[in-house]
């Protein structure tokens, strides 16, 4: 089973990264030879069958989800729904957010997915407000929608795939139509709309309690799972120190919680013969019935926290003793996780995608296989530290190849950190803050205060750890051959005791800490323009430095381009400090990440046409303003800034896209111009001024391909072969603009847009060399 079950695992991971699905007559074909392959004897040719079963069922489960898509006639369609809200609302600054399930379609002729996210901005005109929409309740409601669409970037996440997952085909925003949106009842009656009610009632109950509290959102988190109240700077500690795996509903809370169950039922199950006619243990056995209440107790625990991966892995397992233990089965604790691990990929065939999926497992696997032949039963507290620092020698060491192919980085006060965090959190917050979530006030006050006061106690000590030049380690991402060798070496150091030289794996991990990252050679350069939506941010590498032009946008409060997709990719790559971070101008869209990039990574200087009041500037270890006629050189790279004029920052009446900073890179013959938001006038004064310095190979199209730039005087000084154009999908702006976009084609520029390219890789040497993100990691859901 075992076995099977690994296999199955491996199947459906193999369907995961195909380019396309196969075509409903295949994967009948290919689940028919499966069932066959399972009648033969072999024990290699069942693995193999199990092997094609996982990746056939992944596949049909994918095809239905599929075929739920909206039409792409329909993508910005004003369109009249009914449904009800499925999903915890999430409020932001400006509106909420909330998954819709969709009963009606009252728009003649429109036919849209079953359930869709839902951007509710501002509030409307009636006696209800749009940040007061409740889980389970019934709303007509003016909806435009979109296919669904995320940044495709190396190391970065991949939204398509987790919407995919949540079965959300469509994303959208209700429009302001008054009372064209409107509830229609208060509540629908079914188990997940009471599942989410009550998920709700809790979080507002916290709240309530704890208004004003910093930690508020990690007592949620561990109550209920919603993670999305806690600042990002707290996940930045908890990160560092290796404690986030404790900031929600953990597979270790789940168990305090059935266990505690489980031990109260079988204690007063035991004294039922006190009670007069309730002799309840010769009905059934305590051990029976405190099974079955640890399960359920699970199972309400899992519900509430959002039937998150390490829950329900957890769950399954909880289920699978207690099945065994109803029908008398001998099950080992391998063959549970095993059969819970099945049961996940089965139910959820996308959660190989997560890195919670792989962290969960992997970290029980760990676990059992480094407990082979030690477990005592423990008798004295030593024993029991004595095993507790074991286990947790194991997991740190275990996960370590693991954590640093998934986030590039690994926490080496980790242990000490866990040490203290586990028992704080596990033993005490957890019990407080689901306690609070219950009582009643003043009671959950009082409770809930408590809790919160260790946790900020408990966040200090953390800050401080987390402070440490040492706290991390940091290193590029492995390729799948150096993790294997270093999951091999891994093996030999947990192995069990009377393992010949088990320090002699850690050999095996040399490769995976001495990676380098990788550069152009010299007089050679490389420019990633990262797909970052509506916005510009694009890094540029010599030999021995690296430059990034712009930020990226800001997204909402506490979320933006550097954070979600900048700073996740330098560390992939292995990329510790920038020389230099040259910002355009002021716009959002361009400065938004700038913030964060400074405070998540050494930033050598930065050049920008910013105020000097700006907080950038103000935060920047060295800053030089931009102007025309400065030079330099970095390992046989030139760097040539084109403009803004001197004299630009002395008149007030200019925009700041006037002022962008515009760069040209070249070498061996071959440059790159990256013209930020410069307009017609712009481009008038530099192909007047510098119409030598303009010729270029590659053109950042100048405001992402507006109607003010890509003048015809500019682009024949420019003569590109190659225009970027960096925009978001269906942006509000309606970038690049069809005539411009024509005026390109019109000259054989050929046109890469990052809305439909992803991330865009030009390597600049003898030749020029363009990569496509998602041309070159296709996926079957892209674009679908």
């Amino acid at each position: 089973m075992r076995s099977a079950s690994l296999t199955f695992l491996t199947g459906a991971c193999l369907l995961q990264i195909a380019p396309e699905l196969p075509a409903p007559r295949t994967i009948l074909a290919a689940a028919a030879i499966a069932v066959l392959l399972f009648a033969l004897r072999g024990r290699i040719i069942n693995l193999l069958a199990a092997a094609l079963l996982g990746a056939t069922w992944a596949a049909f489960i994918a095809s239905l989800a599929l075929a739920d898509a909206l039409p792409r006639e329909l993508e910005g369609k004003d369109i009249v729904v009914v449904g009800t809200v499925a999903s915890l609302p999430h409020e932001f600054d400006g509106g909420t957010r909330f998954n819709f399930e969709v009963e009606r379609v009252l728009t003649p002729e429109a036919t849209i997915p079953q359930r869709i996210a839902l951007s509710w901005y501002g509030r409307m005109t009636g006696p209800a407000g749009a940040a007061q929409v409740e889980p389970g309740e019934r709303w007509r409601l003016v909806v435009r929608l979109q296919r669904p669409h995320g940044n495709a970037n190396p190391h970065g996440f991949d939204y398509e795939a987790w919407l995919l997952e949540q079965g959300v085909r469509a994303t959208g925003y209700v429009r302001p139509a008054g009372s064209a949106n409107r509830r229609l009842d208060g509540f629908v009656p079914s188990v997940g709309h009471l599942v989410e009610r009550a998920r709700a009632a809790l979080r507002r109950h916290i709240g309530t309690e704890l208004e004003g509290k910093r930690y508020a959102g990690v007592i949620v988190a561990l109550v209920i799972g919603d993670q999305r109240g806690i600042d990002q700077s707290d996940w930045d500690v908890f990160n560092r120190t290796g404690i986030s795996h404790l900031v929600s509903i953990s597979g270790l809370h789940v168990t305090m919680v059935a266990g505690l169950a489980a031990w109260a039922v079988s204690a007063l199950w035991r004294r039922s013969f006190f009670v007069d006619g309730a002799a309840l243990p010769l009905v059934l056995p305590a051990q029976k019935a405190a099974a079955v209440a640890g399960a359920l107790a699970a199972l309400l625990y899992v519900l509430l926290a959002g039937f998150g991966v390490p829950a329900q892995r957890t769950f399954y397992m909880l289920a699978a003793v207690a099945f065994a233990l109803w029908t008398g089965r001998i099950a080992t604790l391998s063959q549970v996780l095993c059969l819970a691990l099945a049961v996940v990929v089965i139910i959820d065939p996308w959660a190989v995608l997560s890195a919670g999926f792989w962290l969960s497992f992997g970290a029980v696997a760990v676990i059992l296989y480094a407990n082979l032949g030690r477990v005592q039963p423990a008798k004295g507290w030593r024993r029991s530290l004595r095993m507790a620092a074991q286990t947790q020698y194991a997991v740190t060491v275990g996960l370590v190849p693991l954590t640093l192919f998934l986030f590039s980085q690994v926490s080496i006060v980790s242990p000490l950190a866990n040490a203290v965090a586990i028992p704080v959190v596990s033993l005490v917050v957890t019990p407080l803050a689901l306690a609070g979530a219950l009582l009643p006030a003043p009671l959950a006050g009082w409770v809930l205060g408590l809790a919160h006061l260790l946790v900020d106690w408990l966040a200090h000590a953390m800050a401080w750890l987390a402070a440490g030049p040492l706290a991390v380690w940091s290193a590029p991402a492995p390729q799948p051959w150096i993790l294997a060798l270093a999951l091999a070496g891994t093996a030999w150091m947990l192995a069990p005791l009377g393992w010949p030289h088990r320090w002699a794996g850690l050999a095996a991990w040399a490769p995976m800490l001495t990676q380098l990252s990788t550069t152009p050679d010299g007089g050679s350069f490389t420019v990633t323009a990262f797909d970052v939506g509506q916005g510009m941010a694009l890094l540029v590498e010599t030999n021995g430095h690296r430059l990034l032009y712009d930020a990226g946008p800001q997204y909402a409060p506490g979320a933006d381009a550097a954070g979600r997709i900048i700073l996740p990719y330098l560390r992939g790559r292995g990329i510790r400090a920038l020389d230099a971070l040259v910002v355009s101008h002021s716009d959002t869209d361009h400065a938004g990440g700038a913030r964060t990039l400074l405070q998540g990574m050494e930033v050598a200087s930065v050049h920008s046409s910013l105020a000097a009041a700006h907080p950038v500037v103000q935060e920047a270890r060295s800053h030089t303003r931009c102007t025309a006629g400065q030079e330099w050189s970095w390992d046989g790279v030139r760097f040539e800034m084109l403009g803004p004029a001197p004299g630009s920052y002395a008149d007030a009446g200019l925009k700041a896209n006037a002022r962008s900073c515009v760069l040209r890179v070249s070498a061996s013959g071959k440059a790159i111009v990256l013209a930020g938001d410069i307009e017609a006038a712009q481009e008038a004064q530099l192909v007047q001024q510098r119409p030598a310095s303009l010729r270029a190979d590659v053109l950042l199209a100048p405001h992402h391909g507006s109607g003010t730039s890509s003048t015809t005087g500019f682009l024949a000084a420019v003569n590109p072969g190659i225009g970027i154009f960096q925009v978001g999908y269906r942006n509000r702006y309606r970038h690049p603009k069809r005539e411009v976009y024509e005026r390109y084609r019109a000259r054989g520029i050929r046109r890469i847009r990052t809305d439909e390219a992803g991330a865009v890789t030009i390597s600049f040497g003898s030749s020029i060399e363009l990569t496509e993100y998602r041309a070159s990691h296709p996926r079957y859901w892209y674009g679908r």
